[in-house]
């Protein structure tokens, strides 16, 4: 009988979930939910989560949960529920760069040393996540480090006022924006509204005036992030007090967040004024994170805590800079949690989902987020060899250390493209223990890709992990998704246990506890997880612990 008709003969008295909750193991005691004894039996009398794993015969299997470090140590149920069902959890954002790192490069380890004390006193282990992204990374710091010298101040708005700048004509206004309101809803912006559309494009200006004028014949690159409430228009050049003026072009806003860099040369010797006019457009304009330097400029990076002094002239200079930043970041992050971490995932998400076979690149990319930040972009091809060469010198001997990426059941392609850059890795010299698949799946997920996948991974004798694992139901699930994610739960485990050697079983991971409330931003509303937002066991979890133990466990009830 298909395992999706045998729970729909239960399916009778409750739409979808069974009321058991979890506590700490040893003092589980179980409600009596308000269902017939025959759902009781389905879900009910299931022992915890990793009671159906058989160790022995899987000597470096973990049964994993990915959780918020505030989940996990202030959530008295969750915790529970994680310490009693999970052999280790894996933290979603807190382990990051932008989480870690702050704006002078410094590294803040006060949550993770929350975490770290009260994993230690329950006794579960912690995988790292992660070392090297493209996205949760503090930008800002890393770009500053490379960034030429900008020969303008105040002109972020970050501290909350519109000091050095003016405007006038056409009746315009401007300001500057509430907190949370600049690029990337981050921080502040400058405004400026002008009420009707002119035939003039300079009968409504915003002006800096620099302290000292720009070089003649010199070439000046300006950049900066820009929005309007509807498209609008802006001619930025630089003046001097006479009118004339070297334009930089004329730059298109839309209602999105742009980031526009034009350059000019100058070519009188008292050109002092940044001018923008924006006249040409009825329309509210949002500016922030103005730039102008010297485009042929050697400003210095001063990296905090090394020694590393370099000229920024060439992309050799850039690739020092971030290599540097790379390891101050990899070893002090490694080296302050080796004591309670003994895997990490060192590169995460490398391969690009169009070219499959080729990593992640953000040139060119012109609505990168504000923490966005591609490492292999400086450092090129070899920059996961560096990462995992740096997280074996500073870790402990025996860690394993991932390469994780996400679609590779969906595209296939893109699985064996990853298997190729870890062989180009180890071809440089640097060792892969792992190879993670987060399996962000539905009920639509193709099986026979599933099975594919898993035979492509098993087959580099590779570590194998599934490293986020959740099936997605959508807001209005029936009684027969509810059933079909339990049953798709199911196979996924046991395909991974089918075509994965026991030596090359690292764990699987559940990507979340409980499913995601309608406002969260991971899955909002789908319902995707073992547990409900009640911290309920769902079907599903009888679906994941019938995969762990290789058989439905409830005919035996």
């Amino acid at each position: 009988m298909k395992y999706t008709n045998y729970i729909f003969l239960f399916l009778t008295a409750i739409f979808v979930f069974a009321s058991c909750e979890d506590a700490r193991h040893d003092a589980i005691t179980y409600q009596e939910p308000d269902m017939s004894n025959s759902i009781k039996a389905i879900v009910g009398k299931y022992d915890v989560v990793k009671s159906y794993v058989d160790y022995a015969n899987n000597p470096v299997f973990r049964v994993g949960a990915g959780v918020g470090i505030d989940e996990y140590v202030n959530n008295v149920k969750a915790n529970s529920i994680v310490n009693s069902n999970f052999d280790e959890i894996t933290i979603g954002y807190e382990m990051k760069h932008g989480a870690i790192v702050q704006s002078d490069g410094e590294l803040n380890f006060t949550n993770v040393d929350r975490l770290f004390a009260a994993t230690s006193e329950a006794k579960v282990g912690v995988f790292g996540h992660t070392l090297v992204w493209h996205t949760n990374q503090n930008a800002s710091y890393l770009n500053s480090l490379i960034a030429p010298a900008n020969l303008m101040s105040n002109s972020d708005f970050e501290l909350g006022t519109i000091a050095g700048w003016a405007g006038w004509g056409n009746g315009s206004t401007m300001g500057v924006t509430d907190n949370g309101k600049g690029y990337g809803n981050a921080g502040y912006a400058m405004w400026v509204t002008n009420p009707s559309a002119s035939a003039n494009y300079w009968d409504a200006q915003i002006l800096y005036s620099l302290p000292l004028p720009l070089l003649n014949g010199s070439t000046y690159n300006l950049s900066f992030d820009v929005k309007a409430d509807k498209a609008a228009v802006i001619r930025p050049e630089m003046q001097s007090s006479n009118y004339s003026s070297d334009s930089f072009g004329t730059v298109n806003a839309s209602t999105d967040w742009q980031r526009v860099g034009l350059n000019t040369t100058i070519t009188a010797d008292d050109r002092n004024r940044v001018i923008m006019s924006l006249a040409e457009s009825a329309a509210t304009i949002y500016i922030d994170n103005i730039v102008l330097s010297k485009v042929d400029a050697t400003p210095r990076s001063q990296i905090a805590g090394s020694s590393l002094n370099v000229l920024k002239t060439t992309s050799e200079d850039e690739q020092t800079i971030i290599g540097s930043v790379m390891e101050k970041w990899i070893s002090e992050m490694v080296s302050h949690c080796k004591q309670y971490v003994k895997a990490w995932d060192v590169v995460n998400e490398p391969m690009d989902d169009g070219k499959p076979y080729e990593l992640k690149t953000g040139i060119g990319k012109t609505n990168k987020a504000a923490d966005e930040f591609y490492w292999q972009d400086y450092l090129g091809k070899d920059y996961a060899v560096k990462a995992f060469n740096l997280a074996r010198q500073y870790g402990n001997a025996g860690d394993k250390l991932f390469i994780n990426d996400y679609n590779l059941e969906y595209n296939l392609d893109k699985c064996r493209g990853i298997i190729q850059y870890v062989q180009y890795i180890e071809s440089k010299g640097a060792k892969v223990d792992g190879i993670g698949t987060q399996m962000h799946l539905s009920l639509t997920s193709d099986k026979e890709k599933i099975v594919q996948m898993f035979q492509l991974l098993a087959a580099t004798g590779k570590l194998i992990r599934v490293s986020e694992l959740d099936i997605r139901l959508g807001k209005t699930p029936t009684e027969a998704d509810l059933a079909a994610q339990a049953e798709m739960y199911r196979y996924v485990v046991e395909m991974y246990f089918k075509h994965t050697p026991a030596n090359q079983r690292y764990g699987i991971t559940v990507w979340g506890v409980s499913d995601s409330p309608e406002d969260s931003k991971w899955l909002p509303g789908e319902q995707q997880a073992l547990w409900d937002l009640n911290l309920r066991r769902k079907l599903s979890y009888k679906g994941f612990c019938d995969g762990l133990a290789g058989k439905d466990v409830s005919t035996g009830f």
